[in-house]
């Protein structure tokens, strides 16, 4: 499993979350169990093959850490997304930046570039080229914020 394809599969994982309520944890754990994981596969490309243990960690990491800091990254959002209520966000895109926003923060291994590229794919992908359009406009608005501070130096 590619690390994109790890990234899809915690944007499916954070966006269940969102109507369940459930531990991240559970979510893993129920949503990563062999026979329900088997029965995906001949459904939806993406669960053609398990996570590496190199993916489960980084899988643990985004859904368990995006659920924890769900406040803050919802905040962000609502702060990056000019003139628009978070909750006219529909579920998916949410998740979608919840998760890309979380990589760029907390997720050492992923360029904040690759980030907001692989949400814009994903946000095309499942909600259409205006999601995609949209996102990146966050994202790009959010990654200009991080960048100010640091050119305001000497």
């Amino acid at each position: 499993m590619t690390r994109s394809n790890a990234r899809e599969l915690a944007v499916h994982l954070i966006y269940s979350r969102s109507f369940t309520g459930e531990e991240p944890e559970s979510v893993l754990e129920a949503r990563l169990d062999r026979a329900y994981y088997d029965a995906l596969s001949a459904e939806t490309e993406v669960y053609a093959q398990r996570p590496s243990r190199k993916q489960l960690a980084y899988l643990d990491q985004v859904v368990v850490g995006t659920a924890n800091r769900a406040g803050e990254l919802d905040a962000a959002i609502a702060q990056y997304a000019i003139g628009w209520d978070i909750s006219r966000i529909s579920r998916l895109t949410r998740a979608i930046l919840q998760l890309a926003l979380f990589e760029c923060q907390y997720v050492e291994d992923v360029p904040p570039g690759v980030a907001v590229n692989e949400a814009v794919t994903l946000a095309k992908k499942y909600d259409g080229d205006e999601a995609g359009t949209f996102v990146n406009g966050i994202l790009r608005n959010y990654l200009r914020s991080q960048q100010a501070p640091e050119a305001a130096e000497p």
